[in-house]
C-alpha cells in the first residue's frame, strides 16, 4: 500500500522527469478493466492507468497494469506516464519520442475460463525505430484502440530483464495458458537510473519467460556544480588562519521512488519528488611548521579521514542510498512502488578510478620536507554529504568523505624546493572517531581534522 491521497497529488502538479524530448510523470488513478472471478484461478485483475486530463493533459499509458487481487488499486499504485516534449538539440532526438503502436498481437483470451467476463491479452507492435513497454487488455474479444498507450523512441529506454510472477490462469480451464510478469531494470550505469513503467510482460505459458525483449525507462540524475574551494596560500610564518566554511559545490537531484523516507510514496511524491543529494567540500588543515634551522627539514603528521563505515550502513539503511555501487529499493514484504537500479556519477563520490576510499578509514602518514627559514602546511578536501527533501528538511545522518588525491603543500615565501612524500604504510588504527554509536547517529558532526606536528629529523637531508 502507498498510501496515496489523490486530493493531495491534485494539488500539486509535479514537474515532470526529462530525459530529451521525453516527459515522464506518474498517475496514482486506474480504470478496472478485468479480474478473474468465476475462473477458477488466482485472484487477479487488469487496470489501465488514466492520468487525469486537468493534471496531467496529454500524457498516455505505456501500458495496462496486472496486480495481484482484486483490491482497488486506485490510491494504492503509482506507475508512470508519458507526453511528448521538445525536439532537443540535433539528431535521434528530433525525432518524437512517443508514437502509437501499429497494430496489435493477440496473446491470450480467457475462453472456456469460467470468468464472469471475457478477456483478451495483447503485445502492441510498435513502429520501427520504438518498443512498446508493455501489454494492453480488453474487456472482451476486440483490439484496443491504437491510441490507448504509447510506444517509446529506443534510444530513450534500456534493456530490461523477466523479474517476478504477478498473476496466472492456472485452474481456471482456458484453452490457452497465460502468465503475467513483472519488468525488473538492469544495473545502471554511473549517473543515471533505470526504472520500469509499471506494465507487465505476459506469455502463454505457466512458466517464466527467457530470452524475452522488455525495455525499462531511464533518466539521468540531474545535476547543479560550482567551483570547488580555492586552495588556501601561507602568507606568513606563524599559523594558518582559520578557513572559511564547508560550502554545497555540487547537488544531485534524485526522484522520490529511489529515495527510502519515513514518509509513504503518496507523501513523497506529492511532498517531495526530487531530494537533493548535496555534497559540501572545504579545505581542512593536516599540519603546518616553520623550519627555524639552516638545514631543510621534514615534518610529519597523520591525515585524518573523515569516512565512517558505520555513518554509511546508517545512511543507507535510512534512506536505501549507496555511494560507492548502485542500488535499488530496500527489501520490503510490500513491492517497491517503482522498481529501479539508480547509481550516482562517480566523480561526485570519488569513485573515479576506485570505490575501495570509501572502505579506507585509516589515516595516512604525511611527510612534507620544508627548505631552511620555510614555512609549510599541508591542506586536503573534506566533503560532507546531506541529504534533504525538497522542503529542505534533512533525511538521515550526513555522510563524510576526505580526499587523498586533494592533498595540497603550500610554503612561505612561496618556491618550488619543497616536496610531499607519502609514507607507504597506512596507520595499523582506525581513529578514535570511528567509535560512534548507532544512538549518536543523529548528533554526528564533523569538526576540521586536529593534527599532531611530529619531528622526523632535524640534522639531514634527504
Amino acid at each position: 500500500m502507498t498510501g496515496i491521497d489523490s486530493n493531495t497529488l491534485s494539488a500539486q502538479r509535479m514537474k515532470p522527469i526529462r530525459f530529451g524530448n521525453l516527459l515522464i510523470n506518474f498517475t496514482s488513478e486506474f480504470h478496472r478493466i478485468w479480474d478473474s472471478r468465476g475462473s477458477g484461478s488466482a485472484v487477479g485483475s487488469f487496470w489501465r492507468p488514466a492520468p487525469a486530463p486537468d493534471l496531467l493533459p496529454g500524457y498516455f499509458p505505456l501500458g495496462d497494469v496486472a496486480v495481484t487481487g482484486y483490491e482497488n488499486v486506485n490510491g494504492n499504485r503509482i506507475v508512470a506516464v508519458v507526453r511528448e516534449g521538445e525536439p532537443q538539440g540535433d539528431g535521434p532526438s528530433r525525432s518524437n519520442a512517443l508514437s502509437p503502436p501499429t497494430d496489435y498481437e493477440r496473446v491470450w483470451k480467457d475462453a472456456n475460463s469460467g470468468a464472469a467476463a471475457d478477456c483478451t491479452v495483447w503485445r502492441p507492435i510498435p513502429p520501427p525505430g520504438y518498443v512498446a513497454m508493455g501489454f494492453v487488455c480488453s474487456n472482451g474479444r476486440d483490439k484496443p484502440l491504437l491510441n490507448a498507450i504509447r510506444c517509446v523512441r529506443e534510444d530513450l529506454v534500456m534493456p530490461a530483464t523477466v523479474g517476478d510472477l504477478i498473476w496466472d490462469d492456472k485452474g481456471s480451464g482456458a484453452r490457452q495458458n497465460f502468465s503475467a510478469w513483472d519488468i525488473e531494470p538492469a544495473q545502471a550505469a554511473a549517473g543515471e537510473i533505470h526504472f520500469a513503467a509499471g506494465t507487465f510482460f505476459g506469455v502463454q505459458s505457466h512458466s517464466k519467460p527467457v530470452n524475452s525483449t522488455v525495455h525499462a525507462l531511464r533518466m539521468q540524475l540531474p545535476r547543479q556544480s560550482i567551483p570547488a574551494p580555492e586552495a588556501p596560500e601561507l602568507s606568513g610564518y606563524g599559523a594558518p588562519p582559520e578557513l572559511a566554511p564547508a560550502k554545497v559545490t555540487q547537488t544531485v537531484r534524485i526522484p522520490w521512488f529511489a529515495v527510502n523516507d519515513q514518509l509513504s510514496a503518496g507523501e513523497q511524491l506529492s511532498t517531495s519528488p526530487f531530494y537533493r543529494l548535496e555534497r559540501s567540500d572545504q579545505y581542512v588543515l593536516v599540519g603546518h611548521g616553520h623550519n627555524t634551522t639552516d638545514l631543510p627539514r621534514p615534518f610529519k603528521w597523520k591525515a585524518v579521514r573523515t569516512q565512517n563505515s558505520q555513518m554509511q550502513q546508517i545512511f543507507s539503511r535510512l534512506t536505501a542510498i549507496e555511494f560507492s555501487t548502485a542500488w535499488s529499493a530496500l527489501p520490503s514484504s510490500a513491492p517497491p512502488a517503482i522498481r529501479f537500479s539508480a547509481h550516482l556519477y562517480k566523480d561526485f563520490t570519488y569513485c573515479e578510478t576506485s570505490a575501495s576510499g570509501w572502505d579506507e578509514s585509516r589515516p595516512l602518514d604525511i611527510v612534507a620536507m620544508a627548505a631552511k627559514h620555510k614555512a609549510v602546511a599541508v591542506y586536503q578536501i573534506q566533503s560532507i554529504y546531506t541529504l534533504r527533501r525538497a522542503d529542505g528538511t534533512h533525511v538521515a545522518v550526513s555522510v563524510g568523505y576526505t580526499d587523498d588525491e586533494s592533498l595540497y603543500l603550500t610554503e612561505y615565501p612561496p618556491e618550488s624546493d619543497s616536496t610531499l612524500t607519502f609514507t607507504p604504510q597506512l596507520a595499523t588504527e582506525p581513529p578514535a572517531s570511528e567509535s560512534h554509536s548507532d544512538s549518536d547517529s543523529d548528533n554526528i558532526g564533523f569538526a576540521p581534522q586536529l593534527t599532531t606536528e611530529e619531528e622526523v629529523a632535524t640534522n639531514t637531508v634527504p
